[in-house]
């Protein structure tokens, strides 16, 4: 599985989700040509893929974390 891009200390999670959200409304206006087109949804499929692995990360760290305060003695 790929991790973030290599420059991660600039990757960010919002600014990658309002990329997404600025290709789909390039995209949905109908002022690109198809082959933009196609371009831009390559582009967008790759930054979902960020977020999702960003997002699958952090769910994985959470619940690890849960998992190790459950099992620490109580003082």
């Amino acid at each position: 599985m790929n991790d973030l891009p290599q420059n991660r200390l600039e990757w960010n999670y919002e600014a990658t989700v309002e990329r997404i959200e600025e290709i789909i409304d390039r995209v949905e206006s109908g002022a690109l040509p198809l082959e933009e087109v196609f371009e831009q949804f390559a582009i967008a499929a790759e930054c979902l893929q960020e977020c999702e692995r960003f997002l699958t990360r952090g769910k994985e760290q959470m619940e690890l974390s849960i998992a190790i305060l459950g099992t620490e003695p109580d003082f």
